[in-house]
């Protein structure tokens, strides 16, 4: 059998033979049918036309799809579930608000039943006296709001009855009457709202009742219910999603325990220049920023613009001025004082992951979603940089994992450490110097 190409062969073959000078060795017609023989066609494959760029880009593409669905498969579950997560989120972070204090109480020869009983008892006790006041100072200045209101209505009608806007009684009149016909029209449509009222604080007692269960076994129990979650995953893959979550543990612990003291001291200083400015329910704007400033960095600006904005109708515009230096005062000294000494020993967030974080978390799950946003992505973060640096290959302590990741929250080293660290020669004249020994 002849390939196309075996005539063109033989016959470049023997014109080479007829032009080689006296006794140079020529191919015979036997070594030519030889060599033809030998001749392996290669099948061309359709692969071959593509570049290794395009392969590689096609090879991460699909990876990425693949994430990125698992991803939004798993979104879509908690977004339908979000009556069970939200509950058993809360109490994840209050356990890790309550477990160093637990294990306070152990450490002074205290039993365990009894510290998680302590324990449940002041934070059950802390919310409840926290919301006790809010309403109770709501209540005692309700009348004195209610005037003030209605003064600040006449004063901001008056206002724009004046203004170079040329409005009329009439108009304004009109405007209110529209208003009210809408109300009234709209009839069934409130109805249905207040039934929507009726149903939603129907699954916050029963979020609550959830939340408070969850958080009581996982005090009790979270070692045993964390094991369970291992013994879910293959024996070989086993010590490291242990030493993740060991990892990712302690990065909610510290980012917990610092968060509450820079919202305590952020609510007692806006609460406190409320006071001393004489606004009105200033228990309940510390309490609104306290819960705010749980969403770092836009938590408390929302919140303090809540307090700016009461100083305004009720105080005029001198006060509100006034309320909004305590606050832009109170910003300052948690973003160059609080974050760097308290969150910056324990939890480093770099600020526009946390924008972007709490943004992306606001879209996808309201107030719940910007509440958590932070802290489950530092995990998350942590617990992936934990399994891709191979630290649990080589040690069974999960803190001593210091990648370089967006988020670095697991503990620092001690300042000692740190300083003799960096006083000892670089990793990479080592192996000179051990070469040069041998």
């Amino acid at each position: 059998m002849r390939w196309p190409w075996s005539s063109s062969r033989a016959s470049s073959a023997a014109d080479s033979s007829q032009a080689a000078p006296a006794g140079a060795d020529t191919l015979t017609e036997t070594d030519t049918d030889t060599d033809e023989l030998l001749v392996v066609p290669v099948a061309r494959r359709e692969s071959d036309d593509v570049t290794p760029g395009v392969r590689i880009a096609a090879a991460w593409s699909w990876r990425l799809l693949v994430i990125i669905a698992a991803f939004a498969v798993l979104g879509f579950l908690v977004v339908q579930l979000r009556l069970i997560v939200i509950p058993v989120l809360i109490a994840v972070l209050v356990s890790a608000l309550l477990v160093p204090f637990i294990a306070f109480l152990v450490r002074r020869r205290w039993p365990r039943g009894i510290a998680v009983a302590v324990a449940m008892i002041v934070a059950v006790g802390v919310v409840s006296g926290l919301l006790w006041l809010a309403v109770q100072q709501i209540s005692s200045e309700f009348g004195s709001v209610r005037d003030r209101t209605v003064e600040s209505y006449r004063t901001f009608t008056a206002f724009l009855l004046d203004s170079p806007l040329h409005i009329t009684q009439e108009q304004l009149n009109g405007f209110f009457a529209d208003v009210m016909t809408t109300v009234q029209n709209d009839g069934q449509a409130v109805w249905s709202g207040a039934l929507s009222v009726g149903s939603t604080l129907g699954h916050v007692v029963t979020g609550v009742l959830l939340a408070l269960f969850s958080l009581l076994f996982i005090l009790i129990d979270g070692k045993g219910i964390w094991s369970w979650v291992v013994r879910i995953f293959p024996a070989r893959a086993r010590p490291a999603f242990d030493g993740a979550g060991q990892a990712g543990w302690s990065t909610l612990v510290n980012y917990a325990r610092t968060q509450i003291l820079v919202a305590t001291i952020d609510a007692v200083g806006i609460g406190l220049g409320a006071f001393l400015l004489g606004l009105p329910l200033a228990i309940p704007i510390a309490v609104l920023v306290f819960l705010g400033s749980f969403v770092p960095i836009v938590g408390a600006v929302v919140t303090g613009s809540v307090a700016v904005f009461i100083a305004l109708v009720y105080n005029g515009p001198g006060i509100a001025l006034a309320m909004l230096l305590v606050v832009l005062g109170v910003q300052q000294l948690e973003g160059h004082v609080l974050q760097p000494l308290l969150m910056g020993a324990a939890v480093k967030v770099h600020p526009l992951a946390v924008v972007l974080v709490v943004a992306a978390g606001s879209m996808l799950a309201g107030i719940p979603g910007a509440l958590f946003a932070v802290p489950v992505a530092a995990v998350v973060n942590v617990m992936i940089g934990y399994i891709a640096s191979g630290a649990w290959r080589t040690s069974n302590d999960p803190l001593v994992y210091h990648g370089d990741v967006l988020w670095q929250t697991v503990p620092r080293q001690p300042p000692a450490r740190r300083r003799a660290r960096r006083s000892t020669p670089s990793t990479s004249s080592l192996p000179l110097q051990e070469d040069s020994r041998d």
